[in-house]
């Protein structure tokens, strides 16, 4: 794959891709600081907060990322549609992505409503269950507005302008610490609700991020934006283009929901080890996450990138673009090895001033070291099969590995063996190789299979 890439070629695609992937990484770098936000500020309340916030957190953030990952095959089709010179299909396909987003937004409202009666049945300790509960039922309200945003988002950044979406990322990451703060300890007037609390400042801030978007996109005067404004001539739902967005973004949803839930459930399965082994696991999985921000911006970047040379049809480009993607994925993960190794200390002393706490997370933190490489490979290498819209095999792979394989594996070794909280990282180790192997024979393939067709 590098060999048809030469330096000069190389140099203009990381240029292109470095301009596209730092607003995204910084998007995402704020969306996932907004668990982090939680998990800090929970955690000043009691190691019992911190362990509920980590609970309901795995249990509304994969539910979040199927919704957005159904949402967000918005960008390939838009993508698609720019490749061809096609811009006046840009409005109805944004138009029926936010359709699909206000159905999805209400379906979340109320299946988040509905988990905290099966967290008896998962395992969760009685103590953590009504904290865990109140959190999800505040976080709901902010589901709507997180599925049209993610539509939005995708509209901005397959058009290349995600710079907007970065600056209102950022807003509601400031938006989100006082918030935080109002709710936990009961600021003017408001009910002191402990960590419950930041469920509520989370759907807050959700809101505004929404608000904030459709108001610029309809206000704004750039050329990419007043060329495609979606909120003219509003069109009806439409089957054909709501079916093709779904038969491409149902694969993709499920795909990222089967990952994040195999590392989200991590919580579910190791609470039974106590509130300490919980909030350790809590601890090192928000570094961890933070981190994966940069690999997966990336992802998004080659996801726009691919699009557009899939519509042209032009397969020496899109080679040329999967490979310098990969290229920055290998150097990426061995700098985020590097900085986990060195700075384990200071990372778990973020989180939380409890000793016991601290030293379970850097002992954690040596196994999310070994796997960073295998991560950033497979998630950019699925990036680059969404761009050429390839989803439904990926989407089985995922399954295999991440529920068929690493889930069960991890169950059994941290309930059944006494490894202990270890054994699920080990688990997840096992699952990202395993995906990392399958997904680039995949690759491989669709490179053969657009050869012959393209030919």
């Amino acid at each position: 794959m590098v060999s048809v890439l030469s330096f000069k070629d190389f140099k203009s695609y990381s240029m292109r891709l470095g301009i596209l992937a730092l607003p995204i990484l910084i998007t995402q770098f704020c969306q996932a600081a907004l668990g982090v936000v939680d998990a800090i500020m929970a955690g000043q309340v009691s190691a019992l907060d911190l362990a509920a916030v980590a609970v309901g957190s795995g249990i509304w953030l994969p539910l979040f990322l199927l919704v957005t990952g159904i949402l967000i095959a918005t960008t390939p089709l838009i993508g698609e549609a720019v490749g061809q010179n096609k811009h006046d299909q840009v409005p109805h396909i944004t138009q029926q992505s936010l359709w699909t987003a206000g159905v999805l937004g209400i379906l979340g409202f109320i299946i988040v409503n509905l988990m905290p009666n099966v967290l008896g049945i998962m395992g969760v300790p009685a103590n953590i269950q009504p904290i865990a509960a109140e959190y999800l039922h505040g976080v709901s309200f902010g589901f709507p507005a997180l599925a049209a945003y993610a539509v939005l988002r995708s509209y901005c950044e397959a058009l290349g302008r995600p710079e907007p979406v970065t600056i209102i990322s950022i807003i509601g990451l400031l938006a989100d610490i006082p918030l935080n703060y109002i709710f936990i300890h009961g600021l003017f007037g408001m009910p002191e609700m402990g960590g419950a609390g930041c469920g509520v400042a989370t759907a807050i801030v959700l809101w505004i991020n929404v608000l904030l978007l459709a108001a610029y996109t309809t206000f704004t005067k750039r050329q990419q934006f007043a060329s495609t404004r979606f909120f003219y001539s509003f069109t009806a739902p439409n089957r054909e283009q709501i079916t093709k967005l779904l038969k491409l973004g149902i694969p993709i949803g499920i795909s990222i929901f089967f990952e994040a839930s195999l590392f989200s459930l991590g919580a579910l399965v190791i609470s039974p080890l106590g509130e300490l082994a919980t909030a350790s696991h809590q601890v090192a999985l928000s570094v961890t996450s933070q981190l994966f921000m940069i690999p997966i911006s990336v992802a998004m970047a080659l996801t726009i990138m691919v699009s557009n040379r899939f519509g042209e049809k032009n397969l020496l480009a899109v080679r040329q673009v999967q490979a310098t993607g990969l290229i920055w994925t290998v150097v990426i993960a061995l700098v985020c090895m590097l900085g986990i190794w060195i700075f384990r200390p200071q990372l778990a002393a973020a989180f939380t001033d409890n000793l016991e706490v601290r030293a379970q997370a850097m002992h954690l933190l040596i196994f999310a070291l070994a796997y960073q490489l295998f991560d950033g490979w497979q998630v950019n290498i699925a990036g680059i099969l969404r761009g050429m819209q390839d989803t439904t095999v990926p989407m089985w792979v995922t399954l295999f590995c991440y529920w068929i394989v690493a889930l069960p594996l991890g169950i059994y070794m941290v309930r059944y063996t006494d490894i202990g909280a270890q054994g699920f990282w080990m688990a997840l180790i096992a699952g990202l190789v395993l995906s990392s192997i399958l997904l680039t024979l995949r690759l491989i393939y669709q490179q053969k299979r657009l050869g012959a067709q393209w030919a």
